[in-house]
């Protein structure tokens, strides 16, 4: 298979570098988009902020000049905020979306004029399984990852002309750095008393999660195909629970989740 040239927003940190990284080591030409420089072996650096789509437009110009062409976007960039839905922060809320949400859609409005030209390419939106179980306490997390996954299902549609292909890929619990750089409040605890519970559970089974190399492996994966389904689940037993999720009533499910984090 012919190498790719892959851009990664996120790529110094957690999945995303785990996956500029796989990509590399196989001979792929891999960029990554973020704030910061990780200096990860085999792959080149441009400074971006998914917050600020002017800084994404620049740099697909610069790759698309420099190789001719982008196989492949990975859109992993993310952050997370937890704490009661009532109580968090104005800014905090906002910048929740900005980051899952539109920072996906800046970095594929960036890339597509460039994909359309080629007439192909491959668009992987990294959302998680929480988009489906919607955790409790992390409402806005969950509600920003929904939002990825239904703009990622809109999108292929939209682009299938011209050869490009879009998916969404929901992770379960991954052990990264993502738990400890959260933002947290306590703000409501009063109100909540069981909030700070629930969060502790959530962080301890990120912590037990699988590796990031995992999902990884499922992008590079995902890369390579010919065709795409809208959605995929990452790990055997979030599959299982996913394929539950279309069977379970509504209420059923809200209950047994809620349960989970009391």
């Amino acid at each position: 298979m012919s190498p790719k040239t892959v851009v990664i927003t996120g790529g110094s940190s957690g999945i995303g570098r785990a996956a500029a990284e796989m990509f590399a080591r196989r001979g792929d030409t891999v960029y990554d988009l973020s704030r910061h420089d990780a200096g990860t072996p085999g792959v080149l650096h441009m400074d971006a902020d998914v917050t600020r789509p002017e800084t994404l437009c620049a740099a697909m110009e610069t790759i698309a000049a420099v190789q001719g062409r982008i196989d492949v976007l990975i859109c992993c960039a993310g952050m997370g905020v937890s704490g009661a839905a009532e109580c968090i922060a104005e800014p905090d809320l906002h910048r929740q979306f900005d980051v899952n949400l539109y920072g996906t859609i800046h970095a594929v409005r960036a890339v597509l004029p460039h994909m359309r030209t080629q007439k192909s390419g491959s668009i992987l939106c990294v959302s998680s399984v929480a988009a489906v179980y919607a955790i409790p306490f992390q409402a806005f997390y969950s509600a920003s990852k929904a939002a990825v996954n239904a703009f990622a299902d809109a999108l292929r549609t939209e682009v299938q002309p011209f050869g490009i292909r879009v998916c969404a890929v929901m992770p379960g619990d991954i052990a990264t750095g993502f738990t400890a750089a959260r933002c947290k409040t306590t703000a409501g605890s009063d109100i909540y008393p069981c909030a700070d519970a629930a969060v502790a559970k959530m962080e301890q089974d990120e912590k037990n999660g699988m590796s990031p190399e995992r999902v990884a492996a499922q992008l590079i994966r995902l890369a390579d195909k010919k065709f795409l389904a809208p959605l995929y689940t990452v790990g055997g037993s979030y599959r299982f629970l996913v394929f539950l999720r279309r069977l379970f009533p509504g209420a059923l499910a809200s209950k047994i989740v809620g349960q989970m984090y009391r």
